[in-house]
């Protein structure tokens, strides 16, 4: 997958070289403490109310957005970058959903 810009504005990004139905973001954990239990069980909880596939990306490991374990085992600490990839008919509502737990996670 083709890396993209670092956007921290909110707005999403569509993955170059990928289907329109596939959304990206990169933005910042912006998180009291790393990305432990309490987070990656919301994540976990919220993915499957989509119909896309949903994961995140952090350092050159992917983790399935569904899986607690997996999104726990990225290791992503408070303030660093972390990709989150929806691909799907509800691809942009699914990285919404997943950043608006990323951003308010503690």
């Amino acid at each position: 997958m083709q890396s993209i810009p670092d956007r921290t504005s909110g707005e999403p990004q569509p993955v170059p070289g990928m289907p329109a139905t596939v959304t990206s973001w990169r933005l910042p954990v912006v998180l009291p403490s790393d990305l432990h239990a309490r987070p990656a069980g919301r994540i976990a909880t919220a993915a499957p109310l989509f119909r896309a596939e949903t994961r995140l990306e952090h350092r050159g490991r992917s983790a399935a957005a569904p899986s607690i374990l997996a999104v726990m085992g990225l290791g992503a600490r408070a303030g660093s970058s972390v990709d989150v990839v929806a691909d799907g008919p509800d691809a942009r509502a699914a990285a919404e959903a997943i950043a608006e737990i990323l951003g308010t996670a503690g």
